[in-house]
């Protein structure tokens, strides 16, 4: 199984944000984490991830007889990075993206079902944004993330550290129009919190 397969599929993708931030988790603990899905499926996610080496074993013990394996990510093997992307097709692109949907959908309904949700409180954000960018626009937006997010993928877990899951979007809706126009309005379901 390629990168690609690995990673576009979405328990696999679960497994790769619970393990985020330096975390060494064994398949047990990351059960408790991924409480919606079956331990059995977990487990064969798991062990998926751990021979295409996105996982790399940090520590083995016996329990009770067995031997009991604490994971951590291998980032350099944990993303789709622009020469994969480039390579696949635009099926391979859905396929991905109804991935990335679905474990948003189910990360979103296992926060919602903890008894400490709090949308607002927890600033949560689920806005969408239709915006007009040239070229130059568009690379400067994107640069501009890039630079808010990276320095805090290193982040370590922490009492005073919440992880949050940010998914940008961006696709092109609308081709450029042939006149400009001076609609600038926003769209989608409205958020409790700050745009994300």
């Amino acid at each position: 199984m390629d990168a690609f397969e690995l990673l576009a599929h979405p328990v696999r993708l679960r497994v790769v944000h619970a393990m985020r931030g330096g975390r060494e988790l064994t398949t047990a603990d990351l059960c408790d984490r991924i409480r919606d899905v079956s331990k059995a499926t977990v487990y064969r996610h798991v062990e998926l991830l751990a021979a295409g080496g996105v996982l790399e074993v940090a520590l083995e013990r016996r329990v009770r007889g067995a031997v009991e394996r604490r994971y951590r990510l291998r980032r350099d093997r944990a993303a789709i990075n622009t020469d994969m992307a480039s390579s696949l097709s635009l099926d391979d692109h859905r396929g991905a993206f109804a991935a990335a949907l679905a474990v948003l959908t189910a990360e979103f309904s296992a926060y919602l079902d903890r008894d400490t949700a709090d949308p607002v409180g927890d600033m949560v954000g689920y806005r969408q944004h239709a915006v007009w960018l040239s070229p130059g626009e568009l690379h400067g937006m994107i640069d501009g993330m890039r630079e808010a997010i990276a320095p805090h993928l290193a982040n370590q877990p922490s009492p005073d550290r919440t992880q949050y899951l940010i998914s940008p979007i961006l696709f092109p809706v609308e081709a450029p129009p042939t006149e400009t126009g001076t609609d600038n309005t926003t769209t989608g379901s409205p958020s409790p919190g700050p745009s994300s």
